[in-house]
């Protein structure tokens, strides 16, 4: 019998992703026995052409960043990855290549981060590309990372450089200069830090990945934690290629997909790579950025919203 147009291509495209407990995507639901002894950690990202990726940015990418979005809010958490589900709004005509390529790029990151899907949906639509993930993680009891926790006194680290993905969207769109493709790469391949995550539990006293730029979200730290934050501009960590570029701007732009935490001071796990912004402080709950001078800088924006 043949299949429905719908149902092929899931069978085409999809099932080839799917793993244990997905029941081959033909039924449903799927059906999910969490490992013994751990806590289920879920988060859900959409994404949307236009406004999270550029139309005519390749399909490979698309999926892979979907999906790295998310596995970065469980890097936050502190969390292992378990599977995901996917929903797809599809331009009606999209080219079964366009699939092809959009799925290679989830195999890809499937092998390398350890998750398969579990189900989803796929629906056509009138209006752009429209893609919705939600993660399933685990973490041992009582142990993932919060964004409540933070004190007074304790250091704001963050992982690897800020503005990269800011830049690249700039890079992207090709109005910004990108020789060796570096800031492109970085705004549409996030880099989940998931052993980072792992390896602050039971240490950081707070924690989120940056997304929506770090000012902004050292705010989303301080509103849950009750305290402020003090942060030197000289010592935000800038790529090479961001070297030049306007500070105030790479600390607002977001797409960075770092992580943001609290340490109490000299805690540190030994060998991470990170690097210590500011400290927490018993003020009022707003963020201070201060220049070379030791003077507050002023902030026309403090990154990016969603309405």
């Amino acid at each position: 019998m043949t299949l429905p147009p719908e149902f092929a291509l899931i069978a085409r495209h999809f099932r080839p992703l799917a793993g244990e407990g997905a029941l081959g995507l033909t039924d449903d639901a799927a059906l999910l026995a969490p490992p013994p002894g751990r806590e289920l950690v879920l988060a859900a990202d959409a994404m949307v052409a236009g406004v999270h990726f550029l139309p005519d940015d390749p399909a490979e990418t698309i999926g892979r960043k979907l999906l790295r979005v998310n596995l970065s809010d469980l890097a936050a958490m502190g969390a292992d990855p378990l599977g995901y589900l996917m929903t797809i709004a599809l331009p009606r005509g999209t080219p079964d290549s366009w699939l092809e390529a959009f799925t290679l790029g989830l195999a890809r990151d499937q092998a390398e981060y350890g998750l398969s899907v579990l189900g989803g949906d796929t629906v056509s639509t009138p209006g752009p590309l429209t893609l919705s993930l939600t993660i399933l993680g685990t973490v041992p009891p009582g142990q993932a990372l919060r964004r409540s926790g933070a004190r007074p006194g304790d250091e704001i680290w963050v992982t690897g450089t800020i503005g990269d993905g800011h830049l690249g969207l700039a890079a992207a769109r090709g109005t910004l200069a990108d020789p060796d493709g570096y800031l492109a790469d970085r705004y549409r391949l996030p880099r989940p830090r998931l052993s980072i995550g792992r390896a602050l539990r039971g240490v950081a006293t707070a924690c989120m990945d940056v997304s929506d730029g770090l000012v902004q979200d050292l705010g989303h730290l301080c509103r849950a934690s009750d305290c402020g934050a003090v942060i030197h501009a000289s010592s935000i960590p800038r790529s090479p290629a961001a070297q030049d570029a306007d500070i105030s701007a790479l600390i607002t732009g977001g797409d960075d997909y770092e992580l943001l935490f609290a340490l109490p001071p000299g805690s540190l796990p030994s060998g991470m790579a990170a690097t210590r912004i500011g400290q927490f402080t018993a003020t009022s709950m707003d963020v201070v950025v201060l220049d070379d001078a030791g003077r507050p800088m002023p902030l026309t924006r403090q990154g990016w919203s969603h309405v």
